[in-house]
């Protein structure tokens, strides 16, 4: 799709914790057409704009969904948080990326996100249940502490309703007793290192990972001796932190190279390392 720059209506600001806030954008239904894990682009000034995850698939509706990280340390983050609350309307640059979903494939789905990289993975899996609400997905979303799964409810809300579906939070700080329930499984320390121990094939799979490079790889180390296909292992990471070869000497299918790339990876990391 070519990109377009459109004004959009501010519709609603919710803070979902004290550090993300929600925001809600409308515009014309026939102008905002993106595939699912594009990105769009916010304009602060003439020589600013700054990327998000979209966090909704198509809906035909003109609605559009961002998760912000608000960072008070930050010149642009503040802007932004400033912007959204007293600007009825925003100029909006979209779509943006490739790390998109692969609508012909029936392949199990490994979804796996840290902090706001979950607003990726919310518009891929809004798709993916749309589709084939049957096929099998494993979601990880990795985070310091629990606080910051700012919409658990939604995830697990996806669990009690699609049979296929788990949810995998991965946390530095221990989780309360009683937190698993139902396809809802708790993991403590690193993404990778949770993966590690937790996995033992993922070929056949279709890969998506929303982070810093240094997660996305952490994780593509991990998976690659399990089995981790490169032809079917997608990241905005492959577009903007390109490593070659992307697997680790000696891993996987002999550091070929990745498909997919830049989607939401832009806005993550202008500001935050992987933000919606």
């Amino acid at each position: 799709m070519t990109a377009r720059t459109l004004t959009f209506q501010v519709t609603s600001v919710e803070d979902l914790t004290p550090d993300v806030f929600r925001v809600r954008l409308e515009g014309r239904a026939e102008a905002v057409a993106h595939a699912p894990g594009q990105y769009l682009e916010l304009k602060l000034d003439d020589d600013t704009w700054v990327p998000f995850s979209i966090a909704n698939a198509h809906r035909g509706d003109g609605s559009i969904e961002l998760h912000i990280q608000h960072w008070p340390e930050r010149s642009n983050s503040r802007r932004l948080r400033e912007l959204m609350q007293h600007l009825a309307t925003l100029t909006v640059r979209l779509p943006g990326g490739e790390c998109v979903l692969d609508a012909d494939s029936r392949r199990p789905l490994l979804l796996i996100a840290a902090g706001t990289g979950f607003a990726q993975m919310k518009g891929l899996l809004e798709a993916v249940f749309a589709a084939d609400d049957a096929l099998p997905v494993q979601f990880w979303w990795a985070v310091r502490e629990r606080r910051d799964f700012y919409l658990e409810s939604l995830a697990r809300e996806w669990a009690e309703r699609y049979p296929n579906f788990t949810f995998h939070a991965v946390t530095e700080e221990p989780l309360e007793p009683g937190f698993e329930s139902e396809r809802v499984f708790a993991h403590r320390g690193r993404i990778d290192e949770a993966l590690a121990a937790s996995l033992d094939d993922v070929s056949g799979h279709d890969v998506y990972l929303s982070g810093s490079p240094g997660m996305v790889y952490a994780c593509i180390d991990t998976l690659a001796p399990l089995g981790l296909d490169p032809a079917h292992v997608y990241s905005d990471v492959f577009a903007y932190a390109p490593r070659d070869p992307l697997f680790p000497s000696g891993a996987g299918a002999s550091g070929a190279g990745a498909s997919g790339a830049a989607a939401s990876a832009a806005p993550e990391r202008a500001v935050k390392q992987r933000q919606g």
